[in-house]
């Protein structure tokens, strides 16, 4: 925009013409996207319901020892990190950890309230929560522990397979 010579003295003029005509737009793009981008929320609560999804199918294997499938969900290349046992690589240790530590002895569930899905651009997704550890011959309300979890799952191909665990922040509940 250019001004009359009388006016071009006045930057202040041109500072105050700036924020008029530039105010509008700053305040308009934002509302201009989430306008364009409806669908947005459908698709964090698709990949919510998937990720769920694959939670539950992956610890029903869990809790009930049902190795086939677990082992179905694990990448070959799973990298495992606990707080207090350190980090177990590859999907065969996974598994033999699984027989010999959890089968018969650990059950998990989520706490459902806790779960937080996000995606991963390019990769699938993380997914963020807090689980409960219980002994499958106690009541279940006798909850042996609770940790945090992070746990990333790949999709490729719209095959989804665990690829990273973190979990950590164990604490003892037992009664």
């Amino acid at each position: 925009m250019t001004l009359s010579p009388k006016l071009q003295h006045l930057p202040h003029l041109r500072r105050n013409l700036f924020v008029a005509f530039m105010l509008p737009v700053a305040f308009a793009l934002p509302l201009a996207v989430m306008a364009q981008s409806p669908q947005k929320p459908l698709a964090e609560a698709s990949l919510r319901q998937t990720v769920q999804a694959l939670d539950t199918r992956l610890f029903d294997a869990y809790n009930q020892c049902d190795i086939p499938t677990l082992s179905s969900l694990v990448s070959d290349d799973l990298e495992f990190y606990h707080d207090q046992s350190g980090l177990s690589l590859g999907k065969a240790k996974f598994l033999s950890n699984t027989r010999q530590y959890i089968c018969g002895k650990v059950q998990r569930s989520l706490v459902a309230s806790s779960l937080e899905v996000y995606p991963l651009k390019g990769y699938g997704a993380v997914e963020m929560g807090v689980h409960r550890f219980h002994h499958p011959n106690q009541p279940t309300d006798d909850v042996a522990g609770e940790a945090k979890f992070v746990m990333l799952w790949q999709n490729t191909n719209g095959v989804w397979k665990l690829s990273r665990v973190i979990s950590y922040d164990h604490e003892s509940l037992a009664k």
